[in-house]
């Protein structure tokens, strides 16, 4: 008898010690699964400065503004097998309500034509397909930051955006989000709070992982933008497969949110002819930005202080800001930004162009 007192001891100290071990490791995991998610989501890398000096070739250069990252294709991206149907209408004659429920059901629904659909692969192989980097002489002038003839001739080609009317005083606020880092929900309530409507750009994880926020965004006036599946460098991926991270992520988040998409950022910045023309296909604006500063890099936050003299002396009519929504300068220093923007004479406008 005591042999066995002895055993069932010994066995339930192991078991104790072990939940004590697994508890422990729980936490590592939940982190090693964060940081997995930010190593795979690779976003623009501007410079601290931009060099009016400096090179546009269109090729992988340490020199230019934007630091170029090829991003290896994330797990791969299952869509869904809902199927989103147009509802009939509906008679108010209560005597007839059941009748036309059984009505409904038994007629075939149209369905919407899949955005694949409207890619024309042959005239996409017949374009240009090399690789140009986002480049701004960005300036402390407050005057309309310079492009390269190429990048100003293809989005005036294929309707892009790198900024609004420059001759009114107006400000686009832009955030791109990648993964989620705890600071989207306060810069909707500060968005909020101050009347503000805004622009933000998800990738496919982004969209599955956060229906809440997704979803708030929606219902409080703002707009989502595609920003890609799994945020490749899009000049090198083949036509299936460019098809699959700009048609595939609207399809999805058609079916999760019932809502369609209008605009088209690329990741990292890296667009050719041949991407711009497949986003004007597809019926989106490419949206590119006027102003951007190294707010990415969740793990050198500046200040609250650097991220404002950042963007405020880089104010311009018409001007686009792209911000980081994973950065916690950004989320702190939103309100102030938003009133002392405001408190210099610009108007803040809803995402409209």
């Amino acid at each position: 008898m005591k042999l066995i007192i002895a055993i069932i001891s010994v066995v339930l100290v192991l078991v104790y010690v072990t939940t004590l071990f697994v508890g422990s490791l729980l936490p590592l995991i939940k982190g090693a699964g964060l940081q997995k998610e930010k190593e795979t989501y690779k976003e623009t890398r501007p410079d601290d400065e931009y060099d009016s000096e400096k090179n546009y070739a269109g090729q992988e250069d340490e020199e230019n503004d934007i630091e170029k990252e090829e991003v290896e294709q994330a797990e791969e991206y299952g869509k869904s097998e809902n199927v989103h149907q147009d509802s009939g209408n509906s008679n108010t004659g209560s005597s007839n309500e059941s009748q036309q429920d059984q009505d409904n059901e038994n007629q075939p629904v149209e369905q919407k034509p899949e955005l694949s659909e409207i890619l024309n692969f042959e005239e996409l192989d017949k374009l240009d397909n090399t690789k140009y980097s986002w480049w701004i002489n960005q300036n402390t002038e407050h005057v309309t930051p310079g492009i390269p003839e190429v990048a100003r001739k293809l989005i005036d080609k294929y309707d892009g955006i790198f900024t609004g009317d420059t001759t009114q005083k107006h400000i686009y606020l832009t955030f791109d989000e990648g993964y989620e880092n705890g600071y989207t929900s306060k810069i909707l309530d500060v968005l909020k709070e101050n009347d503000v409507k805004s622009i933000f750009f998800v990738t496919g994880s982004y969209i599955e992982k956060n229906p809440d926020l997704i979803k708030r965004m929606l219902q409080e006036g703002h707009k989502v933008g595609n920003h890609t599946v799994n945020h490749p460098s899009l000049p090198g991926v083949d036509n299936s497969r460019l098809e699959k991270e700009l048609a595939g992520l609207e399809e999805r988040f058609f079916e999760l949110y019932g809502e369609r998409f209008e605009y088209m950022r690329p990741p990292m910045g890296e667009y050719s002819e041949r991407v711009l023309a497949a986003a004007k296909q597809l019926g989106y604006k490419t949206v590119f930005w006027s102003f951007a500063y190294k707010d990415y890099d969740v793990n050198d936050q500046k200040g609250q202080e650097y991220a404002y003299n950042k963007i405020m002396s880089n104010l311009h009519n018409g001007a686009v800001l792209l911000l980081h929504a994973v950065s916690k300068d950004n989320a702190e220093v939103l309100d102030r930004l938003i009133k002392d923007i405001r408190a210099q004479g610009y108007e803040i406008r809803p995402f409209d162009l």
